[in-house]
């Protein structure tokens, strides 16, 4: 979708969106109404009645003698009250709208007084909840929508269209960074083996990104005998990805990201049900948010030095595969008994995050992935799972996640817990009974963090099938790029 900024004026074509604040009845903006379309609509809308809600949409035929199609009015709600995510909401919500009413372009009216939001900074912000919506995967659809019935052009009419365009090319580069995460979220496990997703993200070099990637007799020689023991079943090898952006200054640390990415998670012999199977497709969720940040960050060429680790194996019943109660040497020098193998996920990021803070020594490390059903018990899918060691990172997540709708909810860590993965004859096992259960895989996560500030973001309730929203209506949500992106822009750049 092509998106203009112009300067206010009376379109000549297509479909006009109008906002109109809440509780100002209809007849008070009769005169900005007739100034955008001629004077021919006043007639048709006093005896409607409509709030103007935010989000609340009253769509016009427009009359005879005007060039435009439809005229659409959309509520703002309290202008006084609206927020930068609710501004991008809106955008959302209206381009869902005219997509869904088969519009190909339409111009929105964008110069209306909000306070605490610049009129340029109003548009970029409509913009990009609008970018973000229009996302869909059907490249396995052997029939596509027919030419001409795809939301293609939306014009931002403005009196600050430059301000605009320079504020919406940031947002623009967060958008491109969550549509790539959903892409991979939404492949399936056929086609995104975890060599693909390599290559997928290698290709992000283009973006300015420098990409690394380790095969098994890397990782063997590094000592990653955890990750290694989850992908030993699969006739898919496993990769660890390494993605650097060097924005900053030569000698500073780098801020650290790293995900969990089980391409497809059967539980290996510890076998999963098979209803609801197919969804674990979506295992690597954490993998693929941290993709789509880090080509965010390069996209808008962030004032920062990032590190994105990512952790890529498919976990397989075979001959071949760990049995549970094998023991299994880390990266760390820490042995760890594999009760579950299906508790596979925290033995990937055990490697990676260890790899990460011994390589890179980074700021902090926050790590993403789809580890536990537990957290969906405790917090649904509204809000992902924080666990963290460091009160000012979690603090900084927590604020962020409620400016850009991908809340968290921090979570306790205590030795009361650490006890529970203890083992007689291993350092630890990889589960800790059925209480607790996402509490205790953060804390098998804490033992390979060595002290770094970090925290741990468990999103299997908000990676995946969670609540579709006006700017996401996709089963692979993309959760956490834009999070992560703000925590970076707001208290890391510069």
């Amino acid at each position: 979708m092509n998106v203009i900024f112009a300067a206010p004026g009376q379109p000549k074509s297509g479909v006009l969106v109008i906002f109109c604040p809440e509780n100002k009845k209809l007849e008070g903006v009769a005169q900005e109404i007739d100034k955008r379309s001629g004077g021919h609509v006043s007639r048709a809308i006093k005896a409607i009645d409509f709030e103007a809600k935010r989000e609340q949409i009253l769509d016009l035929v427009a009359p005879e003698k005007l060039s435009l199609r439809r005229i659409i009015i959309a509520g703002l709600g309290d202008p006084a009250k609206i927020t930068g995510r609710e501004i991008e909401l809106l955008g959302g919500a209206v381009a869902g709208y005219l997509q869904s009413a088969k519009a190909e372009t339409a111009s929105i009216a964008a110069d209306i007084a909000v306070e605490k939001t610049e009129p340029g900074e109003f548009a970029a912000l409509l913009a990009s909840g609008a970018k973000l919506r229009i996302y869909s995967f059907d490249r396995y659809k052997s029939k596509k929508p027919a030419n001409g019935k795809a939301l293609q052009s939306l014009t931002f009419l403005t009196p600050e269209a430059a301000k605009a365009k320079k504020a919406f090319a940031a947002y623009e580069a967060v958008a491109e960074g969550v549509h790539f995460a959903r892409d991979l979220v939404n492949e399936p496990a056929n086609k995104l083996t975890p060599v693909e997703f390599a290559n997928r993200v290698k290709a992000t070099g283009k973006a300015g990104l420098i990409v690394e990637i380790l095969g098994p007799a890397q990782m063997k020689k590094l000592g990653m005998g955890a990750l290694l023991g989850v992908a030993q079943g699969s006739a898919n090898e496993p990769r660890l990805v390494v993605m650097r952006w060097q924005g900053g200054g030569k000698s500073e640390k780098p801020v650290a990201f790293i995900g969990k990415g089980v391409t497809f998670d059967t539980g290996g012999i510890s076998i999963k049900p098979a209803a609801g199977m197919e969804d674990m497709k979506g295992d690597m969720g954490g993998a693929a948010c941290v993709a789509g940040l880090m080509l965010a960050l390069a996209r808008r060429k962030a004032k920062v030095n990032a590190v994105g680790i990512i952790g890529l194996v498919e976990n397989m019943p075979s001959g071949t595969a760990q049995r549970p109660g094998d023991i299994v040497t880390s990266m760390a020098g820490k042995t760890i008994a594999v009760l579950n193998t299906d508790a596979e996920g925290r033995l990937v990021l055990a490697d990676a995050l260890w790899y990460c803070q011994d390589r890179f020594k980074p700021k902090f490390m926050v790590n993403l992935a789809t580890l536990t059903g537990a957290i969906m018990v405790a917090l649904g899918k509204e809000y992902a799972g924080l666990f963290s060691n460091n009160d000012e990172l979690s603090q900084r997540l927590y604020d962020e996640g409620l400016k850009t709708g991908e809340k968290v909810w921090r979570m306790p860590l205590a030795p009361e817990y650490d006890k529970l993965i203890d083992f007689e004859v291993a350092d630890m096992k990889n589960i800790g009974g059925r209480n607790a259960g996402a509490i205790t895989a953060a804390q098998f996560l804490q033992r390979f963090v060595n002290n770094v500030p970090w925290a741990h973001l468990d999103v299997a309730g908000t990676a995946m099938d969670s609540n579709r929203t006006p700017i996401n209506q996709s089963w692979g949500s993309g959760w956490g790029v834009r999070l992560l992106n703000r925590l970076v822009a707001e208290h890391y750049e510069g």
